[in-house]
């Protein structure tokens, strides 16, 4: 039996923002876009993985959510604190200067793991962390 991932999530709090660092500056292809309720969630993804998605969605997924509970996930979100993404390179700090000559804030240089990898990371618009890794050369 094998299980793969399939889809993940990243709730933004602007999707074109967001369209801006997956799809212009990161080179993912657009799969979905659908709205519902004043609310949307595109789905994007690496032409290198069509079989695996992202789905940038909304901090609180939820119409009826009350006004408070809305503000309590647009905070965390600002602040950086509700998700996540690792994504693998062959060449962490091509992407890194990339992604640094562009603007995006970053909060980690490349630097060598103990664990075997190189890795970088930076804030996406939304405030997500996103992490570049690459196995270390020998």
């Amino acid at each position: 039996m094998d299980i793969n991932l399939s889809q993940c999530f990243i709730a933004v709090d602007d999707h074109d923002r967001a369209l801006a660092f997956y799809r212009d500056l990161l080179g993912m292809e657009v799969r979905g876009d659908v709205g519902y309720a004043d609310m949307r969630w595109v789905t994007v993804g690496s032409p290198a993985q069509p079989d695996v998605d992202i789905v940038l969605e909304p901090p609180l997924a939820d119409p009826n959510a009350p006004a408070a509970d809305r503000q309590a996930m647009a905070d965390l979100l600002a602040k950086g604190h509700l998700r996540g993404v690792i994504l693998a390179t062959d060449d962490v700090d091509t992407v890194f200067e990339r992604l640094r000559a562009a603007g995006a804030e970053v909060l980690q240089e490349p630097v060598d793991q103990p664990y075997g990898v190189r890795d970088c990371a930076f804030r996406d618009p939304a405030g997500n962390m996103v992490r570049f890794k690459q196995p270390r050369k020998g």
